[in-house]
């Protein structure tokens, strides 16, 4: 599978990297001592981490502390490609794309910092020069066989039945929603207008701005060494700055989730093995 995600026009232009930059600043508790208690007790500050704090914080939990044992966003989430595709896995599946689509459209009008920092090229822009937001600038899956174009018709009727617009387009109209491919030996592509980007990097300072405004504490720095479960329940988490009594706790630790499950007694199996894919 191939799939091409780019700008097509309208980009906007918007100044004030300085304010951008304050913005960001104190999304964290800093230094602070942790609490002692607290309902809920999330691990890892990566783009799952945030949006769980994010999410339990807008349904009315109060109590809400996640920790970070280095910096937010700092472990896999920091090298994701950052497209969002809707058309793709389960029914379930689909239809949290579709909200995250929506969601990243729409959370810059409640934090004030955007989703999507787009690249630029350095020897024509400045700092100031920075595109900000949400992208819906499609994406574009090819096709250069007929089981494959097949297999996109199946996508496509999948993502109607969602209400995800989709289009089955000939090499020609490849050519032209993308002109740096090269469609010679392909036999057509499938066209899904509301997809776009973002930086993810950017949706967690979003998510993570969103979840403190709405009474969440963020920390950084401190690691989980050891899950307390009593009674087959949880009761708390010993950290490297102290210890923290809490009735839930979410294991948000990516690719570390294996390792995290064990700590606590009995150990908890995250079938989870992590393996490389590509260079950085």
């Amino acid at each position: 599978m191939m799939a091409v995600n780019f700008a097509r026009s309208g980009w906007r232009k918007r100044s004030g990297w300085q304010s951008f930059k304050h913005s960001v600043r104190h999304l964290t508790n800093g230094e602070r001592p942790l609490p002692a208690s607290s309902q809920v007790v999330v691990c890892g500050g990566g783009a799952i981490g945030c949006s769980v704090a994010y999410h339990l914080a807008k349904v009315g939990f109060r109590e809400i502390v996640l920790l970070e044992k280095g910096s937010l966003g700092c472990g896999t989430t920091w090298h994701a490609a950052g497209l969002v595709p809707q058309v793709k896995g389960s029914h379930a599946e689909i239809r949290m794309r579709k909200y995250g689509v929506k969601l990243y459209s729409e959370i810059s009008q409640e934090t004030g910092l955007d989703t999507s920092t787009l690249f630029f090229c350095m020897l024509c822009l400045t700092m100031n020069d920075l595109f900000l937001g949400w992208k819906g600038v499609g994406s574009l899956l090819i096709a250069s066989n007929e089981g494959r174009l097949t297999s996109l018709k199946r996508t496509q009727c999948l993502g109607r039945l969602h209400g995800v617009a989709a289009e089955i387009v000939s090499p020609t109209e490849c050519s032209k929603l993308c002109p740096l491919i090269r469609v010679e030996d392909l036999v057509g592509g499938l066209w899904v207008p509301s997809d776009g980007s973002v930086i993810p990097t950017d949706v967690v300072q979003s998510l993570a701005k969103g979840a403190k405004m709405k009474g969440a504490k963020i920390f950084e720095k401190v690691s989980v060494e050891k899950i307390e479960v009593r009674n087959g329940r949880v009761h708390g988490v010993k950290t490297n700055r102290g210890d923290i009594s809490c009735e839930v706790f979410v294991n948000c630790a990516g690719q570390w989730s294996r390792e995290v499950g064990m700590l606590s007694s009995p150990p908890v199996a995250v079938p989870l093995h992590s393996a490389e894919h590509f260079y950085i």
